[in-house]
């Protein structure tokens, strides 16, 4: 079922079955959320200028991905990039996408959504454990830094690998931030009482997403870069993108 290889240098574990490439995130702690100092960089891009329409509305959902809290994340697989395409149709063979533009680009489901997580012999990512991949070991607004996020951060289609590879943060992982993700918690505003050791929170409503920054591409000088942002967090409404996780398999 599963095969442990190299792929641009780094150890990963693929799915026979669906050739989907995992990662192996390692274990740690880390402070989870929109921090002060984050707020603080990101008032700084405004003071600098890199501001295209306002802020405003960004400061204040802040509260959203609050209070930062310390997190402890145990090993995990997760897909090196958001499923493609020719990848949901391994197990939705009749799938068609209206956004991507080949099979190697990110599929963003919408109807078929629930018949794909049926399926799926996976799982989706909690979203402490998708924000701790995304940070990749780093407190910053991106992996990249504090400094205002750009188009060369997004990456929509895995069909050159030498640009996927180019993309990859710490552990591996490409287009952190760029399609919105879906993640196994349901969307509740803020951190109050979230647990501390990675779970999902369950419930009934929407699930959050994560990222999204390429789904509004080209930017219409709205502030989409702040999709890109780490900690950027809200409720799934339309159509979204699927990065799944796994256990670690047996050795």
């Amino acid at each position: 079922m599963w095969t442990e290889e190299i792929v641009a240098g780094r150890p990963a574990w693929r799915h026979i079955p669906s050739t989907v490439v995992f990662r192996k995130v390692p274990g740690g702690t880390f402070r989870m959320g929109l921090s002060e100092a984050a707020l603080d960089a990101v008032r700084a891009i405004e003071r600098s200028g890199g501001v295209e329409d306002t802020i405003d509305p960004f400061l204040a959902s802040a509260k959203d991905a609050q209070p930062v809290r310390e997190v402890r994340v145990e090993p995990f697989l997760l897909a090196r990039h958001p499923l493609t395409v020719a990848q949901v149709q391994h197990w939705l063979p009749e799938y068609e996408d209206d956004y991507a533009e080949a099979d190697t680009g990110t599929a963003r489901l919408e109807g078929d959504l629930d018949d794909l997580l049926k399926l799926l012999p996976f799982q989706l990512p909690s979203e402490a454990q998708w924000e701790y991949a995304a940070r990749a070991g780093t407190t910053t607004l991106t992996f990249r830094g504090d400094g205002k996020p750009d188009e060369d951060q997004l990456l929509d289609d895995f069909g050159d690998e030498t640009r996927t590879a180019a993309s990859e943060n710490a552990f591996g992982l490409a287009a952190m931030g760029s399609a919105n993700e879906l993640c196994a918690d349901v969307w509740i505003p803020g951190f109050d009482g979230a647990p501390s050791d990675a779970r999902p929170r369950t419930g009934d409503g929407p699930r959050t997403v994560r990222g999204g920054a390429a789904d509004l591409y080209p930017w219409q000088g709205c502030d989409e870069w702040l999709l890109l942002l780490s900690a950027t967090r809200y409720g799934h409404a339309d159509f979204t993108a699927v990065r799944p996780a796994a256990p670690l398999p047996p050795q």
